[in-house]
């Protein structure tokens, strides 16, 4: 593939010069939305790079951040690109240790932080940081000292020139989370993110009349590349969410085309959309599940490269009568796509978005493939997979690690690979062919048509006590389709059976407890009854259908915290920690198989 670009700071400069005068970044201030121009960022970009480097910041350096999204945090990116040194982003969400933690292995010379509450954070483990020189303050006036104001005012007296990164050079360090151990740090230079992005040019709908709702953290690499920097190089605009609580309020105020994010969130609008539906008047929820059948019909004559002119007339009214209504309702007047990767959507979920009417494409990668691999894009696009390998890029099945003659580890060829994991050589060994591919841990198989299928994760799958292997994400996923549950981990290492330990969502479990009879509070004590209990198992059973018979779960244990990032359960990028779980919770699942008299069910 002949990139389009070389590296990010290629994109910064067509993009400014191209666009000017089109609005790059909106914000809600006070009730309204403000737009910057790609001009304003420019100017903003130039000044912050003489500011930073009349503090001394060179090539080759390193500068992180610990924000969520916000203009500022794009402004220094690109402040720190085009001075030849490289970004390291962190989430407000994680601990003061990970912060510690990262700085002091990347060595970075400078934190721009988003706020007073993360600079005092930031100080208290600053102790043993020697590396690191200045704190820099998303907040302030230009003459509070320490602020990104008073920085870019100062930068604007002494310019700097643009530096030209080669195609090899750094551009930046995303650690992963990780469900176990320390960050590591992703080596990305220039050439892999810029090329990502010249394969999104060639694959997907964008163009600079687009607008997406950004709320997917930039700190993640899909958010990242696929939004900050693709949506940049195309003249696109983003609309900063004020939170994912604040989502579809947010939709309608903005007005996306496109939305990006992972599983996690299309599986709430999912459960939204549906307990809205349950609510319609009966003929109207009859003619919106009539009109999504047949938008289904003519997805599944598109796959097959047929038509239909009789469903065809009947979805072009559908459309005008209901479903355009949902979209309005739900995204606004303009959503016409969205984008999912970071994991497997279900195809449920998948197909349920898409016959609304807005077109999903679903895409595969990871941090260390900078990230996209495969995507599904208008010209081969097939529901239930993750697509083809993106131009420039191979996939290759190993079925050596699985021992099974269809799905094995996904390996990575092309100019996606990452450079390697920052000072660790023996975790590159591991991850690393001999010939430079980049072993996934995810499994999967290729379809007849080279359509690339996620199965799981190789270290995540278990044997069970009878020999049987299970790969429990997809039955989370699935359990997760469910209204009345919020997360929920599937477990059976080693033992006779599978059980699950849910978060019920509370409000509609109480409502439902309340309609029988049961006493709501405490809660605690309305988990552990027997008719709740059965109610979840019966969930269970209607929502994984398909599962094998020795996958099933038989029992489960209902717990009243969710699991987050706060108390550990999950990384900031929302994977689960299998082992925090089971540390919080090891003794009540052993009580389980305990107690099991005839597999955990009646």
């Amino acid at each position: 593939m002949a990139s389009k670009f070389d590296t990010l700071v290629d994109i910064f400069n067509e993009s400014t010069k191209r666009f000017p005068q089109r609005p790059l970044f909106g914000e809600k201030r006070n009730g309204a939305w403000e737009w910057m121009t790609y001009a304003t960022f420019k100017e903003k970009v130039d000044n912050l790079r003489g500011g930073l480097a009349g503090l001394g910041v060179k090539p080759g350096d390193r500068v992180a951040v610990i924000s969520n999204n916000r203009s500022e945090w794009a402004i220094g990116a690109y402040a720190v690109y085009t001075l030849g040194a490289a970004y390291v982003p962190m989430y407000e969400a994680q601990h003061d240790t990970e912060w510690a933690y990262i700085l002091r292995d990347c060595g970075a010379v400078l934190c721009f932080v988003a706020n007073d509450k993360i600079a005092k954070r930031l100080e208290g483990v600053r102790g043993d940081l020697t590396d690191l020189k200045h704190i820099v303050n998303f907040v302030g006036g230009d003459t509070d000292p320490g602020t990104l104001s008073a920085l870019t005012r100062r930068g604007a007296e002494t310019p700097a020139p643009i530096f030209k990164p080669e195609k090899g050079d750094l551009a930046g360090l995303i650690y992963t989370s990780g469900t176990t151990g320390n960050p590591k740090g992703v080596r990305l230079s220039h050439h892999n993110l810029a090329a990502n992005v010249s394969a999104i040019h060639e694959l997907l709908p964008v163009s600079s009349e687009d607008r997406s709702l950004s709320f997917l953290p930039w700190a993640h690499s899909f958010g990242q590349t696929v939004e900050l920097h693709g949506l940049l190089s195309m003249g696109a605009s983003l609309g900063i969410a004020e939170s994912v609580e604040k989502l579809l309020a947010n939709m309608q105020e903005v007005q996306p085309t496109m939305v990006m994010s992972v599983p996690r969130v299309f599986n709430k609008l999912y459960a939204g959309l549906n307990k809205k539906m349950l609510d319609m008047p009966p003929l109207r929820r009859k003619l919106l599940l009539a009109a999504m059948a047949n938008a289904a019909e003519r997805r599944r004559l598109a796959e097959k490269g047929e038509s239909s002119v009789v469903v065809d007339l009947k979805h072009r009214v559908f459309d005008k009568v209901v479903l355009s209504k949902v979209r309005e309702t739900f995204f606004g007047k303009r959503l016409a796509y969205a984008f999912s990767g970071g994991a497997a959507i279900s195809r449920e979920v998948a197909e349920f978005i898409d016959n609304i009417g807005v077109t999903v494409y679903e895409g595969y990668g990871l941090t260390e493939t900078s990230p996209i691999a495969t995507a599904n894009c208008p010209s081969s696009r097939r529901m239930g997979t993750v697509g083809k390998a993106i131009p420039g890029t191979r996939i290759v099945i190993d079925t050596n690690a699985t021992g099974d003659a269809k799905q094995g580890e996904i390996v990575v060829y092309g100019h996606n690979v990452m450079q390697g994991y920052y000072n660790l050589p023996d975790e590159n060994a591991k991850v690393f062919t001999a010939d430079g591919g980049f072993r996934t841990g995810d499994m999967g198989y290729l379809d007849e048509a080279q359509h690339l299928v996620i199965t799981g994760r190789i270290k995540e799958q278990y044997k069970l006590e009878n020999g049987k292997y299970v790969v429990p994400v997809p039955i989370e996923e699935s359990i997760k389709l469910s209204p009345r549950v919020l997360n929920v981990m599937v477990h059976g290492a080693n033992k006779p059976f599978n059980v699950a330990v849910i978060v019920p969502e509370p409000e509609g479990l109480k409502k439902w407890a309340t309609e029988r009879g049961l006493a709501t509070d405490p809660y605690a004590q309305l988990l552990q009854h027997h008719d709740v209990k059965r109610l979840f198992l019966d969930e269970i059973a209607q929502f994984t259908p398909d599962v094998k018979g020795f996958e099933k779960v038989r029992d489960v244990l209902l717990v009243g915290e969710d699991f987050t990032v706060d108390n550990d359960m999950l990384t900031p990028s929302m994977k689960l920690k299998r082992r925090a779980v089971l540390g919080r919770y090891g003794e009540s699942i052993d009580a389980l198989y305990a107690n099991a008299t005839d597999g955990g069910r009646d």
